[in-house]
């Protein structure tokens, strides 16, 4: 076990401890990544529990595979929704965790209320801590397409009509939205790592390191601004008058929300920003339209390249590199949306793989290649996926690529109207493979931001997204069939 860990359980008296994937700002990626340090799992989304005896890594169907490779010898691998926590640990065990990284709606969803759970505001030793002070930026108006001020305004709006004096802002990606500002405090995503708290009558304060807002200032000197340091929210509490909250149960850590408590009523617990930020304006979808276009030149010619070679020289590292080259000649490609996942023969079955010096491998000719990669360009974010096959491939291949396809263009051609939600949408995704007994582990599609996050809530396509979709929201259609060999 860790050393740190398993100090953390001894000094405190308890049974075991958790530890997620995520940091404090609670997005999808980070480049502080402690779960990954200590248990060499690089996928996305899973934590740990450290008992005294024994050791888990709890993840979900995308990266079952990954995992037992990456931390198999040293964790018992656990698959969510299979598997629980509460199928695992015994009741009334004592189970410390980090209140800065964790939401109330996460341990309800994982532990209810069968443990005693004990928050510890410890912080690990990172040897590998990254420093950042890239600026924050401001977007330009033919990027954003749409103001600050009636963005802030159509938010006041929503906060007055459920009585809401004060809305705590701890979504980073709703920010940018909300601000039309970008950072790169994420390795793949534009998103600038702030919080801030919005009142009723327009005044925003604004929680972040100082050291990277001086180009926003002008950007922002036309709204009632104030710019603090990162840990001073609960100074400005204090300043605040009483009050109703709203917070968001996804983002807002358990040791936010209590200090919000100590003087403050939470009456809503779901941040509106997600739904207004999913309907992208006329100007956003033009700009993603024209950023898929240059990335589809980008793909094409990647895709004519790599059939007109020779392949025995070719590794996964090897196509991730001449694929970042073609994107690369575009002016307004920035860098990829994503790691690029260059999956060849038995790695192509790892839902989310991605290639490193121990299982970087070389292209042969029967092999099939998964190619899912992305784009950040200067005014849109895209997502793509191919199979490229390097021979003539057995007719059951052919079958199931062909019920993938079945797939892939029912989600294209499906009534919105009538089908109204993603989890509808899923279906007709699936049918074809269900027919013959295949599934997939993952969701048929996601949200995918305008210049921000490539995964972009709330709608989806997918078993459990019944959110409704509405004119502007942007999806991807990404059905598949995955073989371990």
């Amino acid at each position: 076990m860790n050393t740190e860990i398993n100090n953390i359980i001894i000094s405190n008296n308890l049974d075991g401890y958790i530890l997620p994937k995520n940091d404090n700002y609670f997005t999808e990626y980070s480049k502080l990544n402690n779960l990954q340090s200590i248990t060499k799992f690089s996928g996305s989304a899973g934590f740990a529990i450290f008992l005294k005896k024994k050791k888990y890594l709890f993840v979900d169907g995308r990266y079952t595979i990954q995992a037992e490779k990456e931390s198999g010898k040293n964790f018992e691998i656990c698959e969510i929704p299979y598997v629980w926590p509460k199928d695992i640990l015994k009741k009334q065990m004592k189970i410390g965790f980090d209140p800065d990284l964790f939401t109330w709606t996460t341990l309800n969803k994982y532990f209810g209320d069968c443990y005693n759970l004990i928050p510890l505001n410890f912080k690990f030793k990172n040897k590998n801590k990254i420093k950042n002070n890239y600026p924050f930026f401001s977007l330009d108006s033919f990027v954003a397409g749409e103001s600050i001020n009636r963005k802030i305004d159509k938010l006041i709006q929503i906060m007055k009509n459920k009585k809401i004096n004060y809305t705590f802002v701890s979504s980073g990606e709703n920010i940018c939205w909300l601000l039309n500002i970008r950072g790169k405090d994420l390795p793949n995503s534009p998103v600038a790592n702030c919080k801030i708290i919005l009142t009723d009558k327009k005044q925003i304060y604004f929680f972040s390191n100082q050291n990277k807002i001086n180009k926003i200032k002008l950007s922002l000197k036309k709204i009632k601004i104030q710019f603090l340091e990162e840990n001073d929210i609960f100074k400005c509490l204090i300043g605040l008058k009483n009050g109703n909250f709203s917070v968001d149960s996804n983002t807002c850590s358990v040791f936010e929300e209590s200090l919000i408590n100590c003087k403050f009523k939470i009456l809503h617990r779901e941040d509106p920003i997600y739904f207004l930020k999913s309907s992208k304006n006329k100007t956003e979808i033009k700009n993603m339209v024209n950023a898929h276009i240059e990335d589809g030149v980008a793909l094409t010619k990647f895709l004519y390249w790599i059939k007109n070679r020779e392949i025995n020289n070719l590794t996964e590292k090897k196509i991730e590199k001449k694929l970042e080259i073609f994107r690369k000649r575009s002016k307004n490609y920035l860098y990829p949306s994503f790691d690029t996942i260059a999956g060849s023969g038995p790695n192509g079955a790892i839902i989310h793989y991605r290639s490193d010096k121990y299982s970087n491998r070389s292209l042969k000719k029967n092999d099939l290649l998964l190619l899912d990669s992305g784009g950040q360009y200067k005014w849109g974010t895209t997502d793509v996926t191919r199979t490229v096959c390097f021979s003539n491939v057995s007719n059951r291949i052919k079958n199931i690529f062909t019920r993938v396809l079945k797939g892939h263009i029912g989600v294209a051609l499906s009534n919105i109207k009538k089908e109204k939600n993603g989890h509808n949408i899923d279906k007709i995704a699936r049918k074809s493979l269900n027919n013959i007994g295949l599934d997939y582990r993952h969701g048929t599609g996601h949200g995918v931001g305008a210049f921000l996050n490539v995964h972009e809530g709330p709608q989806g396509i997918s078993k459990n997204n019944f959110v409704k979709l509405k004119e502007g929201m942007v999806l991807s259609n990404e059905p598949g069939f995955y073989k371990k060999k």
